[in-house]
């Protein structure tokens, strides 16, 4: 019975210290804003593969492609909507960071983190068409039906040519005047651009004619304390969950999934409008961290 009470006190102190690491893991984004605030409604949960480090999500015809990142375990998916299960997978090199995705016709557009060098494959079978170089870091990528949209960590949002892959312009995010910096990966809902904030519980929706922020979503709690906890992870050697990543958009369905890096569930949410919170003590640029892994 002693030995019980013994081991039992160590495995709370050990749950108590995953708890307080996972809870200052992660930042907060400091707002100081008038900017209208989302919260959340979750429609659906759906299976996630906890040992997928998302860096670039999309949804197409009942299916999501998937980018995972980290060097050795980089790579391009096909990933069944309702179970989770991987039906197709192509393997970067252990040379290549992957970092965020989108989809282009039939093509499929990644693009890498400090290589500067995206690749284009076909979307039916993977099969590498070419590749591309850009002067920046990647961090994530979308479209808007003309032009390819690419994230690199800074507050800039560069547009580049679906053709050559040459950039034609940029917009700065500025959310009254401050600029939002640590934009990670993308997604085009409705004539806007999502972005997740890296380090954040939070996607920003930017206008991509001025890069004027539109509205803030604070997704804070959505993957569960026991998740987050890392409890099964604790038991069976397996990663705990990272930072909130991974956007993708049904517009038939009008339907937004989200998830995150090594996150075991996948969520279909609905926005719901929240009250404007009182201004903070800090700028929302303050401080970019740019120089960690995305």
């Amino acid at each position: 019975m002693r030995t019980f009470i013994i081991l039992l006190t160590i495995l709370s102190i050990v749950v108590i210290i995953i708890f307080v690491r996972m809870s200052t893991r992660f930042q907060e984004y400091p707002l100081e804003t008038e900017t209208p605030i989302y919260n959340y409604q979750i429609i659906n949960v759906y299976p996630h593969d906890p040992t997928a480090f998302t860096q670039g999500l999309s949804y197409h015809n009942g299916v999501f492609y998937e980018g995972t990142g980290k060097h050795g375990h980089s790579s391009l998916r096909k990933v069944e909507l309702e179970t989770g299960k991987v039906l197709q997978i192509h393997h970067l090199h252990q040379r290549y960071y992957g970092e965020g995705i989108t989809l282009w016709q039939d093509k499929i557009i990644q693009i890498t983190w400090r290589s500067s060098i995206g690749f284009v494959y076909n979307r039916q079978n993977f099969e590498p068409l070419g590749s591309f170089t850009y002067p920046t870091r990647g961090w994530g990528i979308t479209h808007d039906g003309q032009k390819l949209i690419m994230s690199d960590g800074t507050d800039k949002l560069y547009f580049l040519n679906v053709e050559n892959y040459e950039r034609i312009g940029y917009i700065q995010v500025r959310d009254q005047n401050k600029p939002v910096v640590r934009l990670n990966e993308l997604e085009y809902v409705n004539g806007e651009i999502f972005a997740n904030v890296w380090m954040s519980n939070y996607i920003v929706r930017i206008s991509p004619q001025t890069g004027n922020v539109l509205g803030w979503i604070n997704l804070t709690g959505l993957l569960g304390w026991f998740d987050r906890m890392g409890l099964k992870p604790l038991l069976f050697g397996n990663r705990r969950p990272n930072v909130l990543n991974g956007i993708a958009y049904d517009a038939d369905g009008q339907r937004l999934f989200v998830t995150g890096k090594w996150w075991p569930k996948l969520f279909e949410i609905k926005l719901v409008p929240a009250k404007i919170p009182k201004p903070g003590n800090h700028s929302a640029g303050e401080n970019p961290q740019t120089t960690g892994q995305p």
